[in-house]
C-alpha cells in the first residue's frame, strides 16, 4: 500500500496511506476545510484560526503517536497477558486512525455554535448533535471505503 505525507504547521509531516487518502479526498471530508474549529473565536483572537480539517488530521496523528508509544512500552504485556499479536495491533491502529479522522465529519457550519440550528429528533424531542450526523455520514458515504480496507 502506497504512503503519502501531508505537511502540517504544528505536527510536521503527517503520514497517511491510500485508504486514508481516499477518505480525506472525499468531498464530504473536504468540506471540513470550510468549518472553523473554534467557530467565532477568531473574532476576538484573530490568530485562533484553523478548521475541522486540520484538527481531524492532527487528532489522527496525535492518537497514532500515543498508540505506538503504548505498544512500544507495553509490548510484552500486550502480547503475553492480553494475547495481542501484530495483526491485532495493526488492525486496532487502523481503526483508531479512521475513527480519529472521521470523528468530526458531521459538524455543521460554525461548528458547535451551529448545533443550535439543527433539527429536533422526533423520537427524543431533543436536538440532533454533530455526533448523530457523523454516524449517519460515515454509514452512508464511507461504509464501502471502510469495508474495502485490507484489514477486513
Amino acid at each position: 500500500m502506497k504512503n503519502y505525507e501531508i505537511r502540517d504547521p504544528i505536527h510536521g509531516f503527517i503520514k497517511i496511506d491510500e485508504w486514508e487518502r481516499e477518505i480525506i479526498n472525499h468531498p464530504i471530508f473536504q468540506r471540513l476545510r470550510r468549518i472553523k474549529q473554534l467557530a467565532w473565536t477568531d473574532m476576538v483572537y484573530p490568530g485562533a484560526m484553523h478548521t475541522r480539517f486540520e484538527h481531524s488530521l492532527g487528532v489522527m496523528h496525535t492518537a497514532t503517536k500515543m498508540f505506538k508509544s503504548i505498544v512500544e512500552k507495553d509490548s510484552l504485556f500486550l502480547k503475553n497477558e492480553l494475547k495481542y499479536n501484530n495483526a491485532g495491533i495493526e488492525r486496532d491502529l487502523a481503526v483508531l486512525r479512521i475513527a480519529c479522522l472521521l470523528h468530526d465529519v458531521g459538524h455543521p457550519p460554525f461548528s458547535h455554535a451551529g448545533e443550535d440550528l439543527m433539527p429536533t429528533n422526533p423520537k427524543t424531542n431533543k436536538a440532533y448533535k454533530h455526533e448523530h450526523y457523523s454516524a449517519a455520514i460515515i454509514r452512508h458515504f464511507f461504509k464501502e471505503v471502510i469495508e474495502q480496507h485490507p484489514i477486513n
